[in-house]
This record gives C-alpha cells, structure tokens and sequence, in this order.
C-alpha cells in the first residue's frame, strides 16, 4: 500500500512528526473497526467529518470516535442558522478524498476546521491520513499548530 497522500505532503511540508498506521478498511466499520484493530481507545480515534451550513458553506468538524456530533450546538457556536453533514459526493468534492479516507491536512479547498475542544487534552491523536485503511498519530497540538481549528463543545454520547 502506498502511504503518500495529499495529508501526508501536508504533514510534512508543515514539518509535523507523525507515524503512520494502516490496518484493514472495512466499509462503514468507522472509527470501531480502525481502534480495534489497532488496539486502542476508540475515543482518541479521530473522525473528520464535512458538514454544511444553511448557505451551503462546507466546514469540516474533528470529533472523538466514540461521540456523535450535536449540529444543534455547533451551529449556535459557529453563529449560523444550522449544519448538516454532507452528501459523501458533495464531501469528496470539497476534500477531495473518499468518504473513510477523509484527512483535515491536504484538503482539495481550504475549508474552515472545528474541533471538538477536549481532543486537545489527549496525548495523541489516530487520525486519518488520507486514504481508507491509513490513520496517522500526532499530538493534538500539531494538529491545532497547522490547522488553527475553532475549538467547539458539540461532543454527544456515541
């Protein structure tokens, strides 16, 4: 499997130390199958996930594998009437990547980055590099460092 991705020339165009981890995609396993199978806690597993607003404005959100993300609070938060994920396609097109392969470093556009505020309290972070079966790990303060996220509080129980 080649490990080089528009998220990995990002990485390291940026200069952030990280290591790479692929493991076995499997459609729609998400964040349980790639924490499973590579042994950790699903909560420090990463899903980056690209949702719009009422004006079709994509942003993408940075929430814990184990949580869901509440549009409601984020939408108040982000001073927008509301937020919705995006169609896979709609997704692919802005990103650039396949839905399970989506990276928040390296994007096709330049799109606004929340994060959920505690995933910057973690010692390290599974996050994907993308490609489908390929996460990276990273201290958060990398990812706040290159990406200057908005920190939000959206987080809901998984």
């Amino acid at each position: 499997m080649s490990t080089e991705t528009p998220a990995t020339q990002f990485l390291e165009a940026h200069g952030v130390a990280f290591t790479l981890h692929p493991y076995d995609y499997e459609d729609r396993g998400g964040t349980k199958v790639s924490s499973e199978k590579l042994g950790v806690d699903e909560h420090a597993v990463i899903k980056t996930l690209v949702f719009e607003d009422e004006t079709k404005t994509p942003l993408i959100i940075l929430m814990h594998g184990d949580r869901q993300v509440s549009s409601k609070a984020l939408a108040r938060q982000l001073g927008v009437k509301q937020v919705q994920p995006c169609k896979p396609e709609i997704a692919q097109r802005h990103t650039g990547f396949l839905v399970g392969g989506t990276s928040p470093f390296g994007t096709k556009k330049t799109l606004r980055v929340c994060c959920e505020r505690s995933i910057t309290a973690l010692p390290r972070i599974f996050i994907n590099a993308g490609k489908r079966g390929l996460l990276c790990t990273l201290p958060p303060s990398e990812l706040v460092r290159v990406l200057a996220p908005t920190l939000v509080d959206c987080a809901t129980e998984g």
